[in-house]
């Protein structure tokens, strides 16, 4: 039988106030505000928190970050500014009263970091025990003035604890309120921490209950209903995003709501806040503890960046006199360009000292690259234009990614590009030391320029993406129905040419490809030397062999068969390795090295480097010395097959059934043991041949 409109609707029991407020007290809710919440889920279990290195100074790396199956790459300093600024503002810190802001080039990152960070918060807030609770005034009917409204929910989803501190006439009502629920003295101190008053609307309608109730709190906490707050992308509660809008359509009320005229139909009281609907603007429906993004926030009309000014510094959205606190954090992005023409508005600086800015680099790792550049290839089968599966070059991503980290190096007196490239990655740079790199990025971080701070210009990952759309639609790559790594350096240029306005820049990046080139070289190489050894990992064996061999040569052991036994890091077993000294000899000179003192400094080098990277890592493989590498592979493809030049004229003449047989082996090698397709087989061993002497 449905209630009558003269009787309160009985409650659901754990839908009450009560049941909320003992809840809280007990620990199964949680009363807190967006920093804590945030912190906690980022710093809770310190087992996800590792201390790491990079480019040469300790930093910390957030497991939570490298969560999900497109996962935050890299950002470490990004992330750790905004760890620090949280944790502040968890703390009482003067973070709490500022926004905190991404500035950069376009492509580099800002935008997937937030909707990231936006992902991984509302999966955090929809688990039972980090729910976010709010509550609905009911049967206002019994109240009347309201038409044919009978329940209004906090317009900003005001925590239940706010009411239950709120609810009588001073605080010292409410504390006793609170301590008969069960609240220890120390329980209630924290709790006023997060005070907050009522907003205008919910302030209002209690007061009427309040008077209609005679302040009999029983009776008023029938008028009242606890819910957990939505967690919803697409209606942009907890989390959402708003975009800046051309100066025409936009307007405040995008943020903040307005007045609407369907509930002045319905209320009688002109005064009445409830006029106003706020939820009508992006802010209210993140304001119960949740995250608003401002993309581009220096790109709206200056008006809404005065209201982002107000609600930032104050904490509450106001219209008209009327106030309603906020629980949000904000964050926001720019690009470089118009962050620098808001700072030429020298009235606009206000906003500007309310806010935490970080200035967020492209990514300067070429490995980490490589798994953002997996992002962009994408992990579905590719398929050509008449829907033919299409194969992906082993050799793409690594010639890619190269190429776009190189383009991202700055000028430097002290190191290459090409060094400051292999560093960053961790890797060895001939003496160069990854000190050397610390200070270079030390002095280019203390330009006032932006744009001359180590890893700020350079092509970001839409130009990579435009680059691979272009090989796409290539049609060498269409017929050929292969991503061959080779021609995606005239993608790049196309591009350059294309989207690269800067001339000076232009042609910076066109020499960083040029060199980029070289280091895919090298990779054929490598390629083209397992493929005729018939063995996928033969330029690492022979890399390692060299240099046991070069630690084991002055060993006092050693017989007239000259066999030295070295313990595998891997295996921990014992190994008999014949020690060469004419290959020792073949490599040393590939290296350049024409004396015994440079030959003896190199190995010197070699086996330090052996020792410290061991410690870390039993299988590390000097791969990543790309001397050491392209010596050992010139050695075995040009002195140890029949003489220099031999294997490149044999590929390139096939008129002979012999060399026909060794081309064919080669194919065969590439595609069952290497990853490649015919396609690229046969480009790859084709760019082998016509590239072998190019430095």
């Amino acid at each position: 039988m449905a209630a009558s409109k003269t009787t309160i609707v009985p409650k659901d029991n754990t839908k009450s106030l009560d049941y909320h407020v003992k809840n809280v007290m007990l620990g199964n809710r949680r009363f807190e505000n967006v920093y804590q919440s945030l912190t906690r889920m980022i710093l809770g279990d310190r087992q996800k928190m590792e201390k790491v290195t990079v480019n040469g100074r300790y930093t910390y790396d957030f497991k939570v970050f490298r969560q999900g199956g497109k996962h935050i790459i890299g950002m470490y300093d990004e992330i750790n500014s905004f760890v620090s600024f949280i944790k502040d503002a968890a703390e009482g810190g003067s973070s709490k009263e500022m926004a905190f802001i991404l500035i950069g080039e376009p492509g580099n990152g800002k935008t997937f970091f937030v909707d990231h960070l936006s992902f991984l918060y509302r999966n955090y807030i929809s688990q039972q025990e980090n729910k976010r609770y709010t509550f609905r005034f009911t049967n206002l009917d019994k109240i009347g003035g309201y038409g044919k409204i009978n329940q209004i929910e906090s317009q900003t989803y005001e925590d239940p604890m706010i009411l239950a501190m709120n609810l009588q006439e001073s605080k010292e009502e409410n504390i006793k309120f609170l301590s008969a629920t069960g609240f220890k003295d120390k329980q209630i101190e924290e709790l006023y921490k997060n005070y907050r008053p009522l907003g205008s609307c919910s302030y209002y309608i209690l007061s009427q209950i309040k008077n209609y109730c005679n302040g009999d709190i029983e009776k008023i906490k029938d008028f009242i209903e606890v819910n957990a707050v939505p967690v919803s992308e697409s209606r942009g509660t907890i989390t959402g995003k708003y975009a800046a809008k051309d100066k025409i359509t936009s307007s405040a009320a995008d943020l903040i709501g307005e007045e609407s005229i369907t509930r002045l139909l319905h209320i009688t009281e002109t005064d009445h806040p409830y006029r106003f609907d706020l939820r009508r603007g992006a802010l209210a429906r993140v304001a119960g503890g949740g995250i608003h993004f401002a993309d581009e926030i220096f790109k709206n009309k200056r008006d809404l960046v005065q209201v982002y000014l107000g609600v930032i510094q104050n904490r509450t959205v106001e219209i008209e006199g009327y106030k309603w606190p906020l629980d949000t954090l904000i964050v926001a992005t720019s690009n470089n360009s118009e962050f620098a023409r808001f700072l030429d508005e020298k009235e606009q600086a206000p906003i500007v000292d309310r806010c935490r800015l970080t200035y967020m680099s492209h990514n300067t790792n070429y490995k980490l690259q490589q798994e953002l550049t997996f992002y962009a290839i994408g992990n579905r089968d590719k398929t050509t234009f008449t829907n033919e599966k299409l194969h992906i070059d082993p050799n793409l991503n690594y010639a890619i990614s190269v190429a776009v980290v190189l383009t991202r190096m700055p000028a430097s007196d002290k190191l290459t590009p090409v060094e400051m490239m292999k560093l960053s990655a961790g890797e060895v740079a001939g003496e160069k030391s990854i000190k050397t790199l610390s200070e270079v990025i030390s002095d280019l971080n203390n330009d006032p320029d932006i744009t001359k701070r180590f890893g700020q210009k350079g092509l970001g990952h839409r130009n990579l993406g435009r680059a691979l759309q272009m090989l796409l639609e290539r049609s060498e790559t269409q017929e050929g129905k292969c991503m061959y790594a080779g021609d995606v350096f005239k993608a790049m240029e196309t591009v350059l040419l294309d989207y690269v306005q800067d001339p000076n820049d232009r042609i910076k990046y066109f020499n960083d490809i040029k060199v980029a080139k070289e280091l895919y070289r090298k990779n054929v190489m490598t390629t083209i030397f397992n493929a005729y050894m018939d063995e996928p990992n033969a330029v690492e064996k022979d890399v390692m062999n060299y240099v046991n061999m070069i630690i084991g040569v002055d060993a006092k052991n050693l017989g007239a068969d000259k066999i030295w036994t070295y313990q595998d890091p891997q295996t921990g077993k014992l190994v008999p390795i014949k020690i060469d000294e004419t290959f020792i000899n073949s490599v040393e000179e590939r290296l350049g090295l024409k004396n015994d003192e440079q030959k003896q400094s190199f190995r010197t080098t070699i086996t330090k480097i052996y020792g410290q990277k061991m410690i870390k890592d039993p299988s590390y493989n000097f791969m990543d010395n790309n001397e050491l590498v392209k010596a050992v592979t010139d050695v075995r493809l040009k002195s140890d097959i029949a003489g220099a030049g031999s294997l490149v004229g044999a590929l390139s003449n096939r008129t002979n059934e012999e060399n026909q047989k060794l081309y064919g082996r080669m194919i065969d090698t590439m595609v069952k043991k290497l990853g490649y397709c015919s396609t690229c087989a046969e480009k790859t061993i084709e760019y082998f041949c016509t590239h072998d002497d190019s430095n």
